[in-house]
């Protein structure tokens, strides 16, 4: 069983492209520009925020944060992203999700430019992906992607199971891996809650990306030897280990299924510190106006 390695992974890929910039800045070019719009204080949203933009700095890009309080309006906040939308300065940006109630969160993807869609959210970008074309992939699909890629796991022909058919994960990732590309060329299988059998669909799977957002739903009978696992999940659940209070479960039952597995990633550090870094690699072809 070998672990997948998100944290080094990460690591490298931010050497990479901080080294990338250097060179963009050498000859001349302009400083890539990430913009990120924060509503409220949810405290999930704020870790993620302040995460994002202390890699900006790690990796050489100019970052601006940009705050309103929950009771902003929905009009105000779409001038906003209008405003980013003509700012020449912005390469890519994204507004921070959740939103308050009040604010129809599809209006404001669909308002944002499709080119500036670093979080690769527009429609424009969903559809371009679902045919092949060059776009903006979602961080988290993305960072499965470049896991897979890295650890050179063979994919085509495999059968593959995605657990859970959201539109920011589930849905994407069993797109790609259905693309003719490496990793891809699989037999893809989404799972949902009104799947009657599950355990029988994953006793089959070769690769199986759990995205339910339940905390250990996939155990070890649901996996049959030599399987690759690739863990999503981040539900925080109360613990008396840790100094917060909670600790964050993935949707594995780890210490049951890891030893059937030829491959595996924990929770957290599997495919967590890879969502930022694809945020970045995002934003690196938004600089380089790599979509249009």
């Amino acid at each position: 069983m070998e672990l997948i390695d998100g944290k080094a992974v990460a690591a490298q890929i931010k050497l990479e492209i901080a080294e990338e910039v250097k060179q963009i800045i050498a000859s001349g070019g302009k400083r890539p520009h990430l913009a990120a719009v924060l509503v409220g204080h949810d405290g999930g949203s704020e870790t993620y925020v302040a995460s994002k933009v202390r890699t900006c700095e790690e990796v050489g890009f100019k970052s601006t944060l940009i705050r309103y309080e929950d009771d902003v309006t929905e009009a105000e906040l779409l001038d906003k992203v209008i405003e980013l939308n003509n700012d020449p300065d912005v390469d890519g940006f994204i507004v921070q999700l959740p939103l308050p109630k009040h604010i129809s969160e599809q209006k404001v993807i669909e308002t944002i430019d499709y080119r500036k869609d670093v979080d690769g959210f527009h429609p424009i970008n969903v559809g371009r992906m679902s045919i092949g074309l060059l776009c903006f992939v979602s961080a988290t699909p993305a960072g499965i992607i470049e896991l897979l890629k890295r650890y050179e796991i063979p994919t085509a022909g495999k059968n593959c199971v995605v657990l859970g058919r959201s539109n920011i994960v589930g849905k994407p990732i069993a797109n790609l891996m259905m693309q003719k590309a490496y990793p891809g060329d699989a037999t893809v299988t989404v799972c949902h809650s009104r799947t009657p059998n599950i355990k029988e669909i994953c006793q089959q799977a070769d690769i199986i990306i759990a995205a339910l957002g339940v905390p250990e739903f996939l155990k070890a009978d649901m996996v049959k030897d030599g399987a690759v696992v690739i863990d999503v999940g981040t539900t925080r659940v109360p613990s008396t280990e840790t100094k917060s209070g909670f600790r964050l479960k993935g949707d594995v039952k780890f210490d049951e299924v890891a030893p059937k597995c030829s491959y595996i990633s924990p929770v957290p550090g599997g495919v967590g510190p890879m969502t930022i870094i694809s945020l970045m690699k995002n934003t690196l072809l938004a600089g380089k106006k790599s979509i249009y």
